[in-house]
């Protein structure tokens, strides 16, 4: 898993490639929250290139959610794949988390 990052305007971008899953998940949940600052009024979570996310990443990402939404810091996720869409339609978080079809669409929804 690769994690490179951006941040513009407060909102913070992770980009994900590769896999979460049980061999990483430690690790995506540390470096995601360490990243998020006192300034981001937003994360977006780009998950064009991530082929694959287990159980345990999905149960990171409600953890994340969490502690955002104790900091008052959106978060939102863009750009799925389908497979990936199908993890999400099939556990329900499509239904608890904000997904937006492509990064600029995430954008603009946390530049409001």
């Amino acid at each position: 898993m690769n994690m490179p990052m951006d941040r513009q305007n407060g909102i913070l971008t992770v980009f994900f490639s590769g896999r979460i899953d049980g061999s990483n998940v430690s690790e995506f949940e540390k470096t995601v929250i360490a990243a998020v600052e006192d300034c981001d009024r937003a994360l977006i979570m780009d998950f064009e290139q991530l082929s694959f996310i287990s159980s345990a990443g999905l149960r990171v990402i409600l953890i994340i959610a969490k502690a955002l939404r104790s900091q008052d810091t959106g978060l939102s996720l863009c750009s799925l794949s389908d497979h990936v869409g199908e993890i999400f339609r099939i556990s329900g978080f499509d239904k608890v988390l904000t997904i937006h079809s492509s990064r600029s669409e995430a954008l603009a929804a946390a530049a409001v």
